[in-house]
């Protein structure tokens, strides 16, 4: 157990630069290992190319952190361009989850409630149905843009 706290020691007082440089350094001597293959002799040739692309690969810039990205909001005069044109069955249980537990908190409601309506999940299920709840949904894309669409846009 102690040799794991002293590694853990050993790996925080590395700087940034010492590790990028050793895992430059392994990448390479992996590559050479891969490039020489198995009890195969290589020519002086295959010995100067090798130790070439080690020296181009050992040359490479090493981007260590991604540019900063500005989100951006998707707007495409009405258009779904993020995600289905229609509501996943998730955003849907979401929307119905989070009305529900308005309108059992007193919430008014936005229909005529239905004769045959005794829970305010069923409530919000026809709500939904008519799409008169005020929500918007927020896609958003791996690099964080997004696009806001209100529910009465989704077939």
């Amino acid at each position: 157990m102690s040799e794991s706290i002293e590694n853990v020691d050993e790996i925080n007082n590395d700087t940034d630069e010492e590790i990028i440089d050793n895992s430059v350094e392994d990448a390479i001597t992996l590559y050479r290992k891969v490039r020489e293959g198995k009890n195969k002799e290589l020519t002086e040739k295959e010995i100067a190319d090798i130790e070439k692309e080690c020296e181009i690969i050992r040359n490479r810039q090493v981007i260590t952190k991604d540019l900063h990205h500005k989100l951006v909001e998707i707007t495409n005069d009405g258009l779904i361009v993020i995600g289905p044109p229609t509501l996943t069955r998730f955003e849907k249980a979401r929307i119905m989850g989070a009305r529900a537990l308005q309108l059992s908190l007193g919430a008014p409601v936005f229909i005529e409630i239905p004769k045959n309506a005794t829970t305010s999940l069923e409530i919000a299920m026809e709500e939904l149905k008519q799409r008169v709840i005020p929500i918007v949904i927020k896609r958003t894309l791996p690099n964080g843009d997004y696009q806001n669409i209100p529910i009465d846009q989704f077939a």
